[in-house]
This record gives structure tokens, C-alpha cells and sequence, in this order.
């Protein structure tokens, strides 16, 4: 039997402080959440390596050092609200829940949803809520947002989801140009204008619902 406990305590000492994860608060949330009950039951052997590991409905969550590279690079503060595209079974909207205030989780798939509903009240995630919607069109809702965090890799990030940013607001994301590997962004809204950040590389696996339209050829 995998002794979670200590596989948690050798993910933060090898994988995240390795490759300057130095946010004391972040380090202490990937500490304490159970990585294990937001995956597969047959994945739970695997929770805590350094790869994507499947959930279910052929979505993966993302590896902990390249997500607590993306979340350490948003600064969250406490009275910020985020959004959390493809949250998937919710592990990461439940990292993001002990760093700010809000957590708007959005997801498509009904399944997942249900699960990190469960997750949310089964850990006592009392400001975390998931929504149902499509995920390349944000959640406009409940916006504007401090903070918007991408969950997978994307082709391109929409206008949708950067109009949805706060005066202020930062969006973390993969994209991936269909190289294979992408980069790692951060985008920071100031002044109505979105400038981009290029942090590094990183190969995660894709995102349903961003997919770029093809144009014609002639």
C-alpha cells in the first residue's frame, strides 16, 4: 500500500522546491491536499509523480511542479477571485482555494464537475463553486477576475477569457502552437492593455475546446 503521506512529502521536497517553488503558502497547500482522491482509484499508485495523471473522461491533471510553477508566477493574494478553466476533479482549484479568496471553477464535463463537487465538501473547500460552461468562452458571470488559471495546454489563448481579467489581472496557461512542447505565459492586465510573459517550456497534456479553427486554402 502507497503510503500518501510520505509520496506528498517527497512530490514538495523533489519535485517543487527543486525548481524554486519558494511560496510558503503554496508549498504547504501541495503539503496538506490529497492529491490522490482527484484521480482515477486505478491512478492512485501514481498521484504524486511528476507526469499528467488521468481523471477521467480522457482529461489529466497537470504535473505538480509545472502547476505550481504557473500558480507561483500568478502571486495570488488572499482577497482575490479566480478562475479556474477545466478544473477537472478540482485539485487545483483546491490549491488555489487556500491562496485567495474565491475560486470559480469552471468545467464542461458533467462527470468531472460532480467529482470536484464531492472533493470540495469532502475537504471542507467551503470557497471553491463549480460552474458548468464552455470552457474557451471563461465565465464572465462572475467576473472580472484577479486571477485566471488555464488548465491544460491550449492553442491559443481567446479574447474572451483576457476581457475577463480585472484591472490588475493575471492569466497563467500552456500554449502549445501544435510543436509538441509549450510555453509557459503569464499575462498581466494594466492600463486596458494585456502584455505577455513568456516563463518556460513545458509539454502538458491539451485542453478540449481550444482547438483553432483551420482557414480555407485556396
Amino acid at each position: 500500500m502507497v503510503d500518501f503521506t510520505q509520496a506528498r512529502k517527497n512530490m514538495v521536497d523533489c519535485q517543487l522546491r527543486t525548481n524554486k517553488i519558494v511560496d510558503d503558502a503554496l508549498i504547504d497547500a501541495f503539503s496538506t491536499i490529497p492529491r490522490e482522491l482527484f484521480v482515477e482509484p486505478s491512478h492512485h499508485a501514481v498521484a504524486y509523480t511528476d507526469v499528467d495523471v488521468m481523471i477521467g473522461s480522457g482529461r489529466k491533471l497537470m504535473a505538480p511542479m509545472v502547476m505550481a510553477q504557473l500558480i507561483q508566477a500568478l502571486q495570488a493574494q488572499p482577497n482575490e477571485v479566480a478562475l479556474h478553466v477545466g478544473c477537472g476533479t478540482g485539485y487545483s482549484s483546491a490549491i488555489l482555494a487556500t491562496l485567495v479568496g474565491t475560486v470559480v471553477s469552471l468545467e464542461s464535463d458533467k462527470d468531472l464537475a460532480a467529482r470536484a463537487n464531492d472533493n470540495f465538501t469532502n475537504l471542507a473547500v467551503d470557497n471553491a463553486v463549480v460552474v458548468d460552461g464552455n470552457l474557451n468562452e471563461g465565465y464572465a458571470t462572475q467576473g472580472p477576475y484577479d486571477i485566471i488559471c488555464i488548465e491544460g495546454s491550449i492553442a491559443e489563448i481567446p479574447s474572451r477569457l483576457t476581457d475577463q481579467l480585472a484591472e490588475g489581472g493575471r492569466l497563467c496557461a500552456v500554449v502549445d502552437e501544435g510543436r509538441g512542447t509549450g510555453k509557459a505565459v503569464l499575462l498581466v492586465k494594466k492600463g486596458g492593455t494585456v502584455s505577455e510573459r513568456i516563463l518556460f517550456d513545458a509539454t502538458v497534456s491539451s485542453l478540449p475546446g481550444f482547438e483553432v479553427e483551420k482557414g480555407f486554402v485556396f
